[in-house]
């Protein structure tokens, strides 16, 4: 039995977020009998519980702020030592999502080694580019990577981008990688498109089915928004701009505000934030087009959904978006006046033209990132790495 232990998401049943909805497809679409998953799971308490037929263990972490997804990370860490040694469990695999704990890895990194475990890293994105952290702290990201990439026994990368990232800059410490992506669903969602749900969502914000564009994502500025809202304002489209975020007390949104005055373009609609998942799939999938502006690493969860719903997808050229969207996609720069100028096309593209763009992006998620293919690529991972001879 490979028992492999998961840690960095915020635990399963997931709520949101990209790991957490990871964790919870890899265990409940788990095909082999070989595996056994222990998750940790942030909470009030250090109980255990069983979901998706899999163990889940609590981890209470105080209130610190910022520092609390570290010390999180630290303590589940612990966690898994203990259950190790207290099991006897040999042929484990510990699993850490992000790299947040380097200045802590070499530690418990030799105390797993001495147990036979071996420990796989998830390097997520370029968290040190983060806009919303201070000087200091992205200084900490940037030496918190370094580490857990000098001392992991396997970096798994959901992006190629990240992969030749991570290869060129960290280059002196010959980093063991492989490449596992991000997954999605191509499946319409359940919900009719006459619903009252939707209908009465349409009404609350005066938006047409297939009469708008739409951007779903943080509210932060590495995610182009400033951008993307100035060139759709120069742009001549008819059509409204429906962003899906959540801005209440972004001084961010207060900035942009003065800098664009987009209240005074009443096709710019801020609605909020929608957490009803079949709401958000019949929302992307009645959009005319998805604007997509994230350019700070990795294969981003957001932009696998648009692709697997909405037709027309307008993406920010870099390399991570590029790699996703391939064929299925067209693509803008921040040239001022290219995404204007995009939109203003595609406001004319034929039915036919559109139908195309769909099947190519629709086509690239079944073949690269349907979640059957990812959970099959990190089962015989995990399974191959211990018939290699590892721990």
């Amino acid at each position: 039995m490979r028992n492999v232990f998961i840690i960095g998401s915020k635990g399963i049943p997931a709520k949101y977020g990209g790991f957490e909805t990871f964790v919870e497809y890899l265990t409940k679409m788990k095909v082999s009998e070989e595996i056994a998953y222990h998750v940790s799971c942030m909470a009030e308490d250090n109980k255990e519980f069983y979901h998706n037929n899999v163990r889940c263990f609590n981890v209470k972490v105080p209130n610190i702020g910022s520092a609390k997804a570290v010390l999180y990370d630290i303590l589940s860490l612990k966690e898994c030592l203990n259950y190790i040694k207290e099991k006897k469990l040999t042929n484990s695999i510990v699993y850490v999502l992000a790299c947040r704990i380097g200045p802590f890895f070499a530690k418990h990194k030799r105390a797993l080694e001495k147990m036979g475990v071996q420990v796989f890293v998830n390097p997520d994105g370029h968290e040190w580019k983060r806009s919303k952290w201070n000087y200091y702290i992205r200084q900490y990201w940037k030496l918190s990577e370094r580490l857990m990439v000098k001392h992991a026994d396997l970096l798994v990368c959901d992006s190629k981008g990240i992969e030749d990232y991570i290869q060129k800059d960290y280059q002196r410490y010959s980093p063991k990688t492989t490449f596992i992506a991000y997954g999605a669903t191509v499946e319409e969602a359940p919900l009719s498109s006459t619903s009252s749900k939707l209908t009465e969502w349409y009404q609350k914000h005066g938006v047409e089915t297939s009469e708008y564009y739409l951007i779903v994502g943080r509210f932060v500025p590495e995610n182009n928004y400033e951008l993307m809202i100035r060139e759709f304002m120069a742009s001549n489209s008819k059509k409204d701009l429906v962003i899906i975020s959540n801005v209440e007390q972004n001084s961010f949104y207060e900035e942009l505000l003065k800098r664009t005055n987009f209240n005074q373009d009443s096709r710019i609609k801020f609605v909020g934030t929608v957490y009803d998942q079949e709401l958000l799939q019949k929302i992307r999938e009645q959009a005319y087009g998805y604007l997509h502006g994230h350019e700070v690493g990795g294969t981003n969860p957001s932009l696998l959904e648009a692709l697997a719903s909405t037709k027309l997808n307008l993406l920010l050229e870099v390399v991570f978006n590029k790699e996703v969207g391939a064929e299925g996609a067209v693509y803008f720069n921040k040239e001022p006046g290219n995404l204007a100028k995009l939109i203003n096309n595609t406001d004319v593209y034929s039915d036919e033209h559109i139908e195309c763009l769909s099947k190519r992006a629709k086509q690239r998620i079944i073949n690269d990132y349907s979640w059957k293919k990812i959970v099959h690529e990190y089962e015989t991972l995990f399974l191959e790495t211990h018939k290699q001879g590892g721990a």
